[in-house]
């Protein structure tokens, strides 16, 4: 990890140029969603049910927010982000030429990738608290779940930089991976609203496990079916760090 940290070290130093622009969208984007959906989808729909409790609609989308924001966060930057480091910028050849692995160099970027999804986190945290939407201390878990969730986006993003032959072609992981995500993980609306044949397919998405766990961290139920979809979270982190450092060894010494 000593090589790893090397490798974040390098990305915090150019993220620190920049960070006025990267701090933008997490602060105003959740703050736009509220907005909206506050004042004009909640007042139609009235209240949701979630686990056998009414709650107001805003206070039901506003963990998928954060949820979708460590999603993209890390799935951006391990995609576009580090693919640009890869094949335009050559940085990957120049920290190779170096004596770190490429274990260490993939290692780090996905971690990079998972701070990425912390700082937006934290940002987004402050906004969404402003409205009482997140219980404390139990919501302060959600810092963590967000490297967690960042790790497991992080290295499916890098295992897509390691297949992709062009920038371009993001846009169909993006379309048929993130995209459906984004719609059918019980984000926007309850997955018991959905047909159970996609109700059981949308088990397998990694974002609907996420966005349960921070729904429950958000409101403070922390019970059993927690570990489930920790559990799910930890084994995909793992097999696709795996496949990613695979891939790119491929990629990169090919």
């Amino acid at each position: 990890m000593k090589g790893a940290w090397r490798v974040w070290q390098r990305n915090w130093t150019v993220y620190r140029q920049t960070w006025r622009i990267s701090f933008v969208p997490p602060l105003l984007e959740p703050l736009f969603y509220l907005l909206a959906f506050g004042i004009g989808l909640s007042a139609l729909i009235g209240e949701i049910t979630y686990r056998g409790v009414g709650i107001s609609y805003i206070a039901f989308i506003a963990p998928a927010l954060i949820a979708i924001n460590i999603m993209q966060s890390a799935f951006f930057e391990n995609t576009y982000a580090s693919f640009v480091r890869m094949y335009y910028q050559k940085t990957f050849n120049a920290m190779l030429a170096t004596p770190l692995s490429l274990e260490e160099v993939i290692t780090g970027e996905i971690v990079w990738g998972a701070t990425r999804s912390l700082i937006g986190t934290a940002i987004m945290m402050a906004v969404i608290s402003a409205f009482g939407l997140i219980r404390y201390p139990e919501g302060l878990l959600l810092l963590p779940l967000a490297l967690l969730g960042g790790l497991a986006f992080g290295a499916i993003a890098m295992l897509f930089t390691s297949i992709v032959p062009n920038i371009e072609t993001f846009n169909l992981p993006i379309f048929l991976f993130i995209t459906p995500m984004f719609l059918f993980s019980g984000t926007f609306f309850p997955i018991d609203a959905l047909p159970p044949w996609a109700g059981s397919l949308a088990q397998f998405l990694p974002l609907t496990h996420l966005v349960r766990l921070a729904r429950d961290l958000s409101y403070g139920q922390i019970g059993p079916e927690v570990f489930g979809s920790l559990a799910y979270l930890l084994l995909f982190t793992l097999v696709a760090y795996l496949l990613a450092l695979r891939g790119m060894a491929r990629r990169i010494i090919r």
